[in-house]
Order: structure tokens, then C-alpha cells, then sequence
């Protein structure tokens, strides 16, 4: 690649590999029965409380599908009707810059890639597994944080800015994982996109019940990432299809799950719970960035949102479209056509991400401005590929 566009480039959607330890290596003893590597027929495998997983195929990330072997598949499809395994082709071994963020500097300036927000990968698997047993989804969260500040710190020369995670089942303890990312300077935290569970059941993330923890990370003013993740929505298809599975994202899975996927129920469900149950309203200087998400959501939430304050305008405490609007930040994929998209919610709320180096992102992240060439203005390309986000995270 080895090239650079005439502007800075701030990449939304950028992925470490998790080491072996990450979950392990600041865990309590009294937890260390939670989480264990496993050998199964000669294979590294995570087990969690005993079960063992199977939502990452190699938890070890030794060998993965090189960055963008799906990038094809996701653009123009699968007319020829290959196998995952023809898509994702020859694996390849994980190089440093995958699991450190030394060598990763190293590769963002060869991919002119000035600055990236870096998400976890593995990490996605912890919530919804450990949704039973609260105390456990504290302590493992936090020994992983310990881990990523230890590895990457949530701010790496201004440039990588990893995410750590808060779990919500215990208000009281996400205030305290809170106050602990705030003093180690993390930009942006990362909140599951899904309803929070507890010994009673769940309940949305949105409820006044944590207006005590919204209202820290306002005064923090963290953004607020909802990365892409196992959201629970798997025990809604096991119920219309008869299944006990778990979810497994490299596994495809039932044409039931592909149209319900396709639909982004997930990610529509939260942002609807954000505005409609008064979360945005209460906090209105919340900065909301969904991540990995797409776009197909938007559209549909907008028309839904407005329909209904139409019916019912006294029931908002203010117009729902323009507190999506003003308080979220929206990711297209590369494949969307971002024209309607922008044509909705503006220019200033869009943001560039490239997945890399997951197999379904972009192997070459600074192509995705060549998606948007001779649509928008020079002015607004550099908005979408960096300075949009940079408002967000309130990075100069």
C-alpha cells in the first residue's frame, strides 16, 4: 500500500487480537474458574463456567483469514455460490501489528492510516455467557481492561485509542470500571448494544435505573462506542427454530438468521431504546457511536421514530429524530450506499471504519474514501474519513 491522502485519515473500526491471557492474567482467583483454555481434538478452544465455545474458531488468533477475503462477498455477493471456506481462502499467521501497538503504528503508517479507534475482538463473548452469574461479567471485564491498559493503554501516542469495556448488570460497578478508564485517559468505552441482564430478568440499558452512570459518563464526556456483538439476539432465533445454540459469527447459519441479520434488529432495538425510554433526552451530551453496525438500521428508525411522534407528540419529551440526530454517530458499511443515508442525518454524523483486519472489512482501510468520490465534496470526504470522528471522541 504504502500510500497517504492529502488529509488526515481517523478510522473508526479497528481490531486488535486479544492474547491468550487477556481475560486471565489480572483475573481474581476466585474467578479463575470462569475462564479457561481447553484442548479439544488438538485445538486451543474457550471454555467459560464450563462450557466451551465455539464463537471464535481459533480463540488464539495463531492463524486468521487475511484482512478483506470477504470484502467480494460483501459487495456483489455470491453468485458463484462458494463455500465460507473458498471466501475466506488460505489462512494466514497473525502478525505482531495484530496483537501490539508498536508494529501496529508501524502498519497504519504504511496503510496512511493517521489514527483508529481499536476494538477488541474475542471480548464479545464474555456478556452474553456469563449473563446468569453478574458478579462473575464485573470481575472478568475488569481483568480485561487491566490487560488492555496493560497492552495497548487506552491512549497509545495519540493515535490508537482502544476501548474498554463496561458491563451495566450492576449499576454500582460500572460507575466504579467507569471512574477506573476515566483516570487512565480512555477516549471512547465500549457498551454492549443490548438489553442488560441480571438475577431478575433483562432490562435495557436505558432505563432510569442507570441514569446514575450516564450521568458519569457526561461528565466524563467519554463517547459511548456500541461496537457489533453478540447481543442476545441468537436466543430469539433459537426460539422460532427450535435451538440451543450459541451465537457463532463465522459459522453462517439459517436463512431465518440471515434476513433477521440483514434487518439490523439488534442495533435498531437499542438506538430506538436510547431515544424512546428518555435516555438522550435526560443526557442530551451524550455522544453515541455505533460501530460496525451499518446503516440499513437508520432509515427505517428515522421513519418509525417520526411516524410516531406524529401520532403522539406530547409523549416526547422532544422531537426523537432530532435527538438521533444530534447525540449518534453512524458507521456505513463499505458496500452501503451512503447518499440516503446522509441525505437523513447530514454529513457531520458519519464516520469512516474499515474492520480491519477482519476478513469482512477493507484490506487497503484508506480505499473506502474512493466509495465516496464524485458523490460528496472534497470537504465533506474529509468529514466522513476522520474529522467527524475526531469531534466525536474530542481529539484535536
Amino acid at each position: 500500500m504504502n500510500h497517504r491522502l492529502d488529509y488526515p485519515v481517523f478510522d473508526a473500526d479497528n481490531h486488535m487480537y486479544e492474547q491468550k491471557d487477556a481475560f486471565t492474567r489480572h483475573l481474581p482467583d476466585e474467578y479463575k474458574h470462569v475462564i479457561r483454555y481447553v484442548q479439544v481434538d488438538g485445538r486451543d478452544k474457550l471454555a467459560i463456567k464450563g462450557q466451551i465455545s465455539e464463537y471464535i474458531p481459533n480463540p488464539t488468533f495463531a492463524k486468521v483469514a487475511a484482512p478483506g477475503a470477504q470484502a467480494e462477498y460483501f459487495k456483489n455477493g455470491n453468485p458463484e455460490g462458494k463455500s465460507r471456506r473458498e471466501m475466506l481462502g488460505k489462512p494466514i499467521v497473525s502478525p505482531d501489528a495484530f496483537f501490539r501497538p508498536e508494529p501496529r503504528l508501524q502498519m497504519m503508517d504504511e496503510q496512511g492510516v493517521d489514527r483508529a479507534i481499536m476494538w477488541p475482538t474475542l471480548a464479545s463473548v464474555l456478556e452474553e455467557r456469563l449473563a446468569n452469574d453478574p458478579e462473575a461479567t464485573h470481575a472478568v471485564i475488569h481483568s480485561f481492561n487491566q490487560w488492555m491498559y496493560e497492552e495497548w493503554t487506552f491512549d497509545y501516542e495519540g493515535r490508537i485509542f482502544a476501548t474498554p469495556v463496561v458491563t451495566l448488570p450492576i449499576v454500582d460497578e460500572a460507575i466504579r470500571e467507569l471512574d477506573w478508564i476515566a483516570e487512565r485517559g480512555a477516549k471512547v468505552i465500549l457498551i454492549r448494544p443490548a438489553p442488560v441482564p441480571s438475577l431478575r430478568g433483562f432490562r435495557s440499558f436505558a432505563l432510569p435505573e442507570f441514569d446514575p452512570f450516564w450521568k458519569k459518563v457526561q461528565e466524563y464526556d467519554i463517547t459511548v462506542g456500541m461496537h457489533a456483538s453478540d447481543d442476545g439476539m441468537t436466543r430469539y432465533y433459537n426460539q422460532w427454530e427450535g435451538h440451543f445454540d450459541e451465537m457463532l459469527p463465522f459459522a453462517g447459519g439459517s436463512l431465518f438468521q440471515a434476513v433477521q441479520h440483514s434487518m439490523s434488529r439488534g442495533i435498531f432495538d437499542a438506538m430506538c431504546s436510547a431515544v424512546t425510554h428518555g435516555m438522550l433526552s435526560r443526557f442530551p451530551r451524550l455522544r453515541i457511536l455505533p460501530v460496525e453496525n451499518g446503516s440499513s438500521w437508520v432509515l427505517p428508525l428515522i421513519n418509525a421514530l417520526g411516524e410516531t411522534y406524529a401520532k403522539n407528540p406530547t409523549a416526547f419529551p422532544e422531537d426523537p429524530v432530532a435527538v438521533l440526530r444530534r447525540n449518534v454517530w453512524i458507521h456505513p458499511f463499505f458496500e452501503e450506499d451512503p447518499v440516503g443515508l446522509i441525505k437523513a442525518i447530514g454529513t457531520d454524523r458519519v464516520v469512516f471504519g474499515s474492520d480491519f483486519p477482519h476478513p469482512e472489512g477493507l484490506a487497503d482501510p484508506v480505499s473506502y474514501a474512493s466509495e465516496l468520490d464524485g458523490t460528496f465534496s472534497d470537504e465533506e470526504v474529509r468529514k466522513i474519513m476522520g474529522g467527524n470522528l475526531a469531534e466525536a471522541l474530542k481529539v484535536a
